[in-house]
């Protein structure tokens, strides 16, 4: 039988309403949480750990690669075939992306959490950890990267958003969809997803800022990223990865100061590429020096850009690292 590591790592899935203040807060262990993940003995030998019970908000850079070298000494023993991990729902992605950008191992990682507390009818706690404890003891997991597991469905930590404040499915991958399911405690696949980047580093440089772009914008933002001190700045463009006018300066400043500055978009689908040849758009952006972001959003092209200074300050090694797969169809 199979040896699964579950890290408890707070969230809503550990959450129960405090009467006194008519709302959910921190208060169950993970040893109260296993107890209602009844029958999963004869799927795995499971070994619970107690990393925090943080709320998601209250989780940063510096905490998820705390995170990830926890999980990683525990992916080095031979006994432990897999490692399930809670986590709040509304940072999750970053923290998953953050551990499929620094954990390099086969064995499969799984993390999950709720979108309903204890006290609420139809808590999903247990079910999302059963399903998630029973793919990391699959075989079919191995070599998958870090899976997100939420409602029976599988995502790839790479691909994955959270797209609905409420929903029991919140989490999606736009473009492609789930990379498989479980079922009846059956892990299937249906498809393979991007080729996983990994990068060994010794901390997390954490002074990246994400600024979102709308109509009329200006370089206000950029001049105060480059003011603060800013080591790299993640733009949530219009479209195809497209600026107003007005930014472009901005951008050309950060640029010069050798702050890369990421072009992602802010539509949900769709992905970011030099179509455009007038002032801010993406081809005169590229041109400029600006690195493009592909599919991803704003929140993890951070993550990634955090991880990629923390091991270089080589403009074209940055560039390269983050358009992997961009411009070419390699997977």
């Amino acid at each position: 039988m199979k040896k699964i590591a579950v890290v408890f790592n707070g969230g809503t899935i550990s959450m129960k309403v405090d009467e006194r203040i008519k709302a959910a807060v921190p208060s169950l262990t993970g040893e109260e949480i296993m107890t209602m993940v009844t029958g999963i003995e004869d799927y795995a030998e499971i070994e619970s750990y107690n990393f925090s019970s943080l709320p998601s908000p209250h989780m940063t850079p510096n905490l998820m690669f705390e995170l990830s070298r926890f999980v990683n000494k525990l992916l080095e023993r031979d006994d432990i075939d897999g490692v399930v991990i809670t986590h709040g729902t509304d940072t999750l992605e970053e923290t998953a992306y953050m551990l499929d950008l620094t954990l390099d191992s086969s064995k499969p990682v799984v993390i999950t959490g709720a979108m309903r507390s204890s006290s609420e009818l139809g808590y999903d706690g247990p079910f999302n950890l059963a399903t998630s404890i029973c793919t990391a003891a699959s075989e079919k997991a191995v070599g998958r990267g870090v899976l997100v597991c939420f409602n029976g469905e599988l995502n790839s930590a790479r691909e994955v958003t959270k797209t609905n404040s409420m929903a029991l499915n919140a989490f999606r991958t736009p473009n492609f969809g789930p990379i498989g399911i479980v079922d009846n405690d059956n892990v299937i696949f249906y498809r393979k997803c991007k080729k996983g980047q990994h990068v060994k580093i010794d901390n997390i440089k954490g002074d990246v800022a994400l600024i979102k772009c709308v109509s009329g914008s200006d370089c206000s933002f950029i001049d105060f990223a480059i003011e603060k001190g800013y080591i790299g700045i993640v733009i949530e463009a219009l479209g195809r990865g497209n600026i107003p006018p007005q930014m472009v300066h901005g951008v050309e400043r950060a640029i010069k100061r050798n702050i890369p500055v990421v072009i992602v978009s802010r539509c949900f689908e769709g992905r970011v590429f030099d179509s455009y040849g007038y002032e801010g758009g993406g081809k005169d952006l590229r041109n400029r020096g600006a690195i493009f972001g592909d599919t991803m959003q704003g929140q993890k092209a951070r993550i990634k850009l955090m991880v990629a200074l923390s091991y270089t300050d080589e403009y074209s090694a940055i560039k390269e690292f983050m358009e992997d797969g961009l411009y070419n169809n390699e997977l």
